[in-house]
């Protein structure tokens, strides 16, 4: 009977865990280089996402920066805390843009916010985003940490660890990838394909924002940088194509 037994198990095993992957996008990307949300660059990125809905399990972290920079807006002279907040409803509106555009690409989704704005999202509650994700809808968090002095790459590890991702995917503007000095300012500037936490500190390498980056390196959890430009990047970076620079531990 023991070998049967054993078979028993072997196929209780088979049904594989799907990848799950947090896509962070930047709120420039949204405004395709001006202000506010432009629907084609919006549209474009939800097809994308679209079609890895299936195949892939994905959790979304935008930014809001094409409509306020926190950071930037206290330089200014205004309270920094209320600055990072106007930032976080930022965010949100993205959010709810990329939302359409993803309903109408034909993928049930939901939005999660930090900030409790019941009209138009659910509160942050991390085991129901991965019942969300389990059931193939896509799952995009709004409002940053819901706090200020935080940034979106913070939230993306954050949320990344919490939704037990397996990777952080970090979407960029123009750049491919992470390199060995800035590219617009150093000609011989090259790109790395893979790169670990500790290589990135020994070279003083800025792959992101020093606590999310600390973040991924004490939780060893992996990340891809790459760009934004590109036929179907973001649909390569999801679905787990080799694309950008791959950082681990």
């Amino acid at each position: 009977m023991e070998p049967q037994h054993a078979t028993e198990t072997q196929s209780a095993e088979v049904e594989p865990k799907r990848r799950r992957v947090l896509l962070k996008l930047s709120g420039e990307v949204f405004g395709g280089g001006k202000l506010g949300v432009d629907p084609d660059t919006v549209r474009g990125i939800a097809k994308q996402i679209a079609a890895t809905v299936g195949q892939v399990e994905v959790a979304i972290v935008v930014g809001g920066g094409n409509f306020f920079r926190g950071a930037e807006l206290s330089q200014s002279g205004m309270d920094r805390s209320r600055a990072d907040y106007m930032g976080m409803l930022g965010t949100v509106m993205n959010c709810l843009a990329l939302q359409d555009f993803l309903e109408q690409a034909g993928v049930d989704t939901r939005v999660q916010s930090a900030i409790t704005m019941g009209q138009v999202a659910e509160a942050y509650i991390p085991r129901r985003a991965i019942r969300h994700m389990e059931k193939g809808r896509v799952v995009i968090f709004g409002a940053g940490a819901g706090l200020p002095y935080f940034s979106t790459d913070t939230v993306a590890a954050q949320r990344a660890l919490e939704v037990h991702a397996d990777v952080v995917l970090m979407a960029k503007n123009g750049v491919d990838g992470v390199y060995t000095a800035d590219p617009k300012k150093d000609p011989a500037a090259e790109k790395l394909d893979s790169l670990t936490y500790d290589d990135a500190m020994r070279r003083n390498i800025r792959v992101m924002d020093q606590t999310a980056f600390s973040l991924c390196k004490d939780n060893k959890l992996a990340m891809v940088v790459f760009g934004m430009e590109g036929e179907g990047n973001v649909s390569r970076a999801i679905l787990g194509e080799k694309i950008g620079t791959f950082v681990s531990a």
